[in-house]
């Protein structure tokens, strides 16, 4: 039994990790922050593995990425911001054109209040319905349409051009 489900959850997270991955970044706006929060949740869902994976893993995973992800920003201290001036650039060619409104969007994605960013992440990125986002939030759906209205506003008045994603 125990090799079975070992097995099962390692496969699971070889197929699902990489995505997982990419919202608890979304959730954090860090790299190793993302790593930490999906390895915490990973560890907290793997005594349970036998009760979850029949079930719905993925959206098990993504609810605990979120809530975990919440505790850990109430806990933070947000006194200091850390800033400073970019450096002058030469003028040349850019290779990466458009990067620079793509961070204005992460940074204005990690600016939004944690319960938006979480819609946001969940309708936006993950293509959650209202009603899923809703359940996986634990409100109504109705909360998930005004949070998701008024994180659109925001992102709307920091980034006002559409950004093509570099996939589509």
């Amino acid at each position: 039994m125990g090799g079975r489900r070992t097995d099962d959850f390692e496969a699971f997270v070889d197929a699902r990790g990489p995505r997982l991955l990419r919202v608890a970044w979304l959730l954090t706006g860090d790299a190793h922050l993302a790593e930490d929060l999906l390895q915490t949740v990973l560890a907290r869902v793997w005594p349970k593995w036998h009760k979850i994976a029949d079930g719905e893993p993925e959206a098990y995973i993504r609810k605990a990425l979120v809530h975990t992800h919440a505790s850990w920003w109430r806990r933070r201290w947000r006194g200091e911001v850390p800033h400073g001036e970019l450096p002058d650039r030469a003028a040349s060619f850019d290779a990466y054109e458009g990067v620079e409104q793509e961070e204005a969007l992460a940074a204005a994605v990690r600016a939004l209040p944690v319960r938006q960013r979480s819609v946001v992440v969940l309708r936006y990125f993950e293509d959650l319905s209202v009603e899923e986002t809703a359940k996986v939030l634990g409100c109504a759906p109705g909360t998930v349409k005004s949070q998701a209205s008024k994180a659109l506003r925001a992102l709307r008045a920091v980034v006002p051009e559409p950004v093509r994603m570099p996939d589509e």
